[in-house]
């Protein structure tokens, strides 16, 4: 179906690229915002000297050992980057080699926090972590302590895990500090430096996107607020400090991460660690030495051959027009990467090698490659949430209500349909693609689904993904 600048989607498409202007190398961020989680356990493994760290070491994918490395960065193919050379080539102008490029915002990642997995005999995934290494000084000698911050759902099974791996001569201590320590996220800033005291602070390991995770541990916290419980003064305290810059956004975070297409705790339990993309997330080291599971993960890696992988999937009804940046990946992958260029962006003609000078460089992705601030204003369109700021008030608010309607309908139905362990089923030849991993985001038809690679044009030649697939 022809894009049409008019609708809704359109709009959202726009929106998208806005907010995806001034973003560093590691995409946009989120709408300024903080909340506290109310579904993490904070577990502790302590030790004199590096007893701490040599016990994880054989436990743990990442390598204490080496200083963690930064995220990967993103390739400039967004919908951002798209949008910018769509107007370069609908104004007919060519950007002059000597043009500024953005400034990129620096990320600084600190070296105190990293984020890992932990895999039982087989290989398969316990539960997903972030990991915070913290130096307590004592009288006589110091003692390392990792504070590590894994999902409720699977804290309980980990926590087994970590005695059941605990020799009896052992010299490090295991303890549960969840109703002693708070965990704390905050959205729409880079800057994880310079926290206030009891406090430590970090971007997120896995991705920036994903916003600065703070840990309140201090004790002079807790003689100077007032609350029923040690973790009701720390979440007092903390949201006194951030409220006048960060408004609070429960529920912000399990949006967020399932529009950037990261699963946790029990989503990715059982599962392999690079099926559920833990490679991506920063997770793993494939330099390493020995640790409880390297074998599978080993040779998965060694293959080169990953079959299924979590991505982010977002359900339209059949109805509804598909937004822009999926019919042009369409047309990539039933076209190729020349002719689907020379389609999408009219490159043959006169004006064709003046086109073919603004695209210079660029490499369209075969699937799309969309910001999560870029999906959400999308999925808000859908739901009919935003209106377009040139649109006329009447006619916004007729077409917001039509989609509002829609938009609940279609989600009250994938509600009832997409429950954990359910399957996707392609209609064209029945075959099942993917399975369900997550409940969609509140608000949203968006869901974690494990995904056959080849059923997305990713692996071999023999299927091509298309924008009117249903399912």
């Amino acid at each position: 179906a022809q894009y049409k600048k008019s609708s809704p989607y359109a709009m959202a498409y726009r929106a998208a690229s806005v907010l995806a202007a001034g973003a560093s190398k590691y995409g946009a961020l989120w709408g300024r915002g903080h909340e506290t989680f109310k579904n993490r356990r904070i577990l502790s493994v302590s030790g004199v000297g590096e007893h701490a760290t040599a016990y994880l070491q054989g436990l743990v994918t990442a390598d204490l050992n080496s200083e963690p490395s930064a995220p990967r960065e993103e390739v400039m193919d967004s919908v951002h980057a798209l949008n910018a050379k769509s107007n370069d080539m609908e104004s007919g102008a060519v950007a002059p080699e000597d043009e500024p490029e953005e400034e990129e915002v620096p990320v600084k990642f600190t070296k105190k926090l990293r984020s890992a997995t932990f895999l039982d005999h087989r290989g398969r995934i316990i539960t997903d972590a972030l990991l915070w290494k913290r130096n307590l000084e004592g009288a006589e000698s110091t003692t390392t302590e990792y504070l590590i911050d894994v999902p409720d759902d699977t804290g309980d099974l980990f926590f087994a895990h970590l005695k059941q791996h605990k020799l009896r001569r052992s010299k490090i201590k295991l303890a549960d500090k969840t109703d002693e320590i708070t965990s704390h996220v905050v959205y729409g800033t880079l800057n994880a430096e310079g926290a206030p005291p009891g406090y430590l602070a970090g971007m997120d390991p896995r991705h920036p996107s994903l916003g600065m995770r703070i840990l309140s541990v201090g004790q002079d916290i807790l003689n100077t607020t007032e609350g029923e419980s040690e973790r009701a003064k720390r979440q007092m305290h903390f949201e006194t400090l951030l409220n006048n810059f960060f408004p609070s956004a429960p529920g912000t975070y399990s949006v967020l991460r399932k529009l950037a297409g990261i699963a946790e705790g029990t989503e990715i339990a059982t599962r392999t660690a690079l099926e559920c993309n833990q490679d991506f997330l920063n997770a793993i080291s494939f330099s390493k030495g020995c640790y409880l599971g390297q074998e599978l993960t080993a040779r998965s890696q060694f293959t080169g051959v990953v079959r299924k992988r979590i991505v982010p999937v977002m359900i339209v009804d059949t109805e509804m027009e598909v937004p822009k940046p999926w019919v042009m990946a369409s047309m990539i992958q039933e076209l190729g990467t020349d002719e689907g260029m020379d389609k999408i962006f009219g490159l043959t003609g006169e004006d064709g090698e003046k086109k073919k000078l603004a695209l210079k460089g660029y490499i369209p992705p075969p699937l799309p490659k969309i910001s999560a601030p870029g999906a959400g204003s999308i999925v808000s369109m859908m739901m009919g949430s935003v209106a377009s700021p040139d649109q006329n008030p009447q006619d916004a608010s007729e077409e917001l209500n039509k989609l509002r309607v829609q938009g609940e309908k279609l989600q009250n139905e994938i509600a009832d349909l997409a429950q954990p362990g359910a399957s996707i089923i392609d209609k064209k030849d029945s075959r099942t693609i993917g399975k369900i991993l997550s409940t969609p985001a509140p608000g949203t038809t968006v869901l974690l689904a494990q995904m056959r690679l080849d059923r997305l044009g990713l692996l071999g030649s023999e299927h091509k993904w298309s924008r009117t697939n249903k399912i």
